[in-house]
């Protein structure tokens, strides 16, 4: 099969695109022809390797879309995979003790075949395009289960969602509008933050050139946000921390803006505030999200797409910040 790999971690000129062994199914797994797969900022953390344990050499690539070769069916597939339950009814499969995610610590969907668990492939809703179907999975699960598991969003609240112009937040903005909260969003431009309330956002905030924790403040009249979606981390922790309402809840996916913040004791117990950690979701999370993106409720949120051989571009560009919405790459 043709595929994209990487055989040692670097810079985008790391990946390779050739021929690859075509991969064998486990018991209980299925062998799926992938149309399209999406790319996250997990695939530069991959690609790159850091601190962090990665199988090489490795097929990157979580989101994935395509046909089951055994029945034909058209799947989307939840990104991780585990065997033992997670220790908390509800919880996300991330705290299984075996979770790990497809194209990081197995190989993924940069290919054109990918074997994985069956339980994995949940119909894809004719609606979507594959392209548009891989760009769901992660975002959509991990933005539902960031507002709706961990904070419990509730219809009227005041919701934060940083950085619009992501993936993640693209599809926070519209969860949480759904939820019933009122929305406000930042990005750094005029095109970004017009995007961002044509999702639904109530109102918008420059974080280039104004004071977001002030406005913030000010849009709420004084009360702050009830929930925060992030996934920057240290870049936007003293905003993020001065917005925050009492009894409000910061929840936190990702750190690509640094992970080691200061932190207050003393006004987070007392405003008995909440900071939550949150790894991917649950399958049913995912399922419930391509429910809605089937009824319209939802859209999906094309930047744009690249081929195979494109995927070393298709990295600088996701590096370089300038999208609104998925990255995407046609298999």
């Amino acid at each position: 099969m043709k595929a994209a790999y990487i055989e040692r971690h670097g810079g985008p000129e790391v990946i390779q695109v050739g021929q690859r062994p075509d991969p064998k199914c486990k018991p209980g797994e299925v062998l799926v022809a992938v149309k399209a797969c999406g790319l996250n900022h997990l695939d530069l953390w991959v690609r790159m390797g850091g601190g962090r344990k990665f199988p090489l050499p490795l097929v990157p690539g979580c989101d994935i879309a395509g046909v089951r070769t055994d029945t034909g069916a058209e799947v989307v597939v939840f990104p991780g995979v585990w065997t033992a339950p997670a220790p908390y009814p509800g919880g996300s499969v991330g705290l299984a003790d075996d979770f790990a995610i497809i194209g990081a610590h197995r190989d993924g969907g940069m290919a054109e075949l990918v074997a994985l668990p069956e339980r994995n492939c949940l119909p894809k809703p004719p609606r979507l395009s594959f392209v548009q179907a891989a760009s769901v999975p992660v975002v959509f699960t991990t933005a539902w289960h960031m507002l709706m598991a961990r904070a419990g969003l509730s219809p009227g609240q005041w919701a934060l969602i940083n950085a619009a112009g992501s993936g993640v937040s693209s599809a926070g903005i519209q969860i949480a509008r759904l939820a019933g909260a009122r929305v406000i969003a930042t990005s750094s431009t005029p095109q970004k933050l017009a995007r961002a309330a044509q999702l639904g956002a109530t109102h918008v905030i420059n974080y280039k050139t104004e004071d977001v924790a002030a406005r913030v403040r000010q849009i709420t009249g004084g009360h702050g946000a009830d929930v925060i979606l992030d996934h920057v981390g240290l870049a936007n922790w003293p905003a993020n921390m001065a917005a925050l309402a009492r009894g409000g809840k910061l929840v936190i996916c990702g750190v690509t803006g640094g992970s080691d913040v200061p932190l207050a004791l003393g006004p987070l117990y007392y405003q008995s505030q909440s900071v939550l950690g949150s790894t991917l979701g649950r399958p049913e999370d995912l399922a419930r999200c391509l429910d809605l993106l089937a009824g319209g409720e939802l859209q999906t949120v094309i930047d744009r797409t690249f081929t195979l051989e494109e995927l070393p571009q298709a990295h600088r560009y996701l590096e370089a910040g300038g999208q609104f919405g998925k990255v995407v790459i046609e298999i």
